[in-house]
């Protein structure tokens, strides 16, 4: 017997789902949109997936699964639907794998019935997360998860030390899935690896974040490039850094590469996450870059300070004051479809156009990197524009 409370939890529910999400009219800045309400919350998953409907052997209709945050989403634009591949957390700290779809992209988002399933062919992965999505020139959908486990270096004693990995699947109906071995590169430790959308070389491409340590890059730093040539056993001989972290900067802590880059007339648009200390902590915030069409591994131009950063509410949360993305899409109609978490704890959407990311990459000044410099820049600007009301 089903228990009372269900339709009562389900029906507050359909009015989220089924909420018509607006963007803010209190944001601007002529590059993208804001929208006034997440696309995804842990409020948005499943009520089976948290309850025992059954009346007997839960009387009191208690959570006995709960989830603690939905973050981190990869994302695919598929036969005129969106998808979501959602970082799904649990209450217990691990995380899962879970599709969320919508007809518009903003709204409306909604779990299929089952997380995500492969073979478990690597007994010692602890915890998955942060998928990033592909759909390839080669005609499989990949995707490249972090793949953690404990440190088997350390200590009996030592039970947060990990080594995180990047794993490899890949599908062709986002149903069935097959597992594929973790990528090797030369690094101890490797996550944000995103596999480039065509062949470069006719080799398969990667995007790779070097990494001594699990939190800190140590000799690593910077977004990096490699190729491989059989993805059933991907390896990665050499890893050439293409943009590094650097002092006083949005990335001068470490920075990794977000979702595949977005092809345009003009080049590969990235979007990638950078990040630095405070006294508050690390700040995560996203900024953009492009490579050359014929080169993805040539930078030719980064527009100077973030792209996107936490916004009001978006401060706080389950870790605060980080914004995160490994997820955007692009329409029929070139419109663009950022998936970003905020404060690791819910999924939310920006939108633009291709124009519009061509236009605020390639004419945005890049960062000068010293105060006196800016403040010229920043002069030049004003000079122009006061001459301009002059008329």
């Amino acid at each position: 017997m089903i228990h009372e409370k269900y339709y009562e939890l389900l029906e507050k529910q359909e009015k989220l789902l089924s909420r018509e999400n607006i963007k803010k009219d209190d944001f601007y800045n002529g590059i993208y949109d804001r929208y006034e309400y997440p696309v995804l919350t842990r409020h948005h998953t499943p009520i089976y997936w948290r309850y025992d409907l059954n009346k007997e052997t839960n009387p009191y209709f208690m959570e006995r699964l709960g989830i603690n945050a939905t973050l981190n989403a990869g994302a695919i634009y598929l036969n005129g639907k969106y998808y979501l591949v959602a970082r799904v957390e649990g209450l217990d700290r691990k995380s899962f794998f879970a599709v969320a779809e919508s007809d518009n992209g903003i709204d409306n988002f909604r779990f299929w019935d089952y997380p995500i399933s492969w073979e478990d062919i690597d007994k010692e992965e602890t915890n998955i997360y942060d998928m990033r999505l592909v759909q390839h020139e080669d005609g499989w959908i990949y995707g490249i998860y972090c793949s953690e486990r404990k440190d088997p270096e350390a200590s009996a004693f030592d039970t947060s030390s990990a080594v995180a990995q990047a794993g490899l699947v890949r599908t062709k109906d986002m149903k069935t899935w097959e597992r594929l071995p973790n990528i090797k590169t030369p690094s101890p430790q490797q996550r944000n690896v995103v596999i480039h959308p065509e062949f470069v070389d006719s080799q398969y491409a990667f995007y790779t974040r070097p990494q001594d340590g699990f939190i800190s890059t140590g000799s690593g730093g910077g977004i990096a490039f490699g190729l491989c040539k059989d993805i059933t056993k991907p390896a990665i001989v050499q890893e050439k850094v293409i943009h590094e972290k650097r002092y006083h900067t949005i990335y001068e802590v470490k920075n990794g590469q977000g979702p595949a880059p977005i092809k345009t007339d003009k080049g590969w648009i990235h979007i990638a996450h950078g990040v630095r200390n405070t006294a508050a902590g690390l700040r995560y915030v996203l900024y953009a870059f492009a490579t050359s069409l014929e080169n993805p591994a040539e930078i030719t131009a980064i527009p100077g300070g973030h792209f996107i950063s936490p916004y009001d509410e978006e401060r706080v949360g389950d870790v605060s004051n980080v914004i995160f993305c490994n997820g955007a899409v692009v329409n029929e109609s070139e419109e663009v479809f950022i998936y970003y978490a905020s404060s690791d704890t819910r999924m939310h959407v920006a939108t633009t156009t291709k124009v519009k990311l061509m236009d605020y990459v390639f004419n945005t000044p890049e960062d000068r990197f010293r105060s006196l410099e800016c403040a010229a820049q920043r002069s030049e600007l004003i000079e122009k524009n006061l001459k301009l009301l002059e008329k």
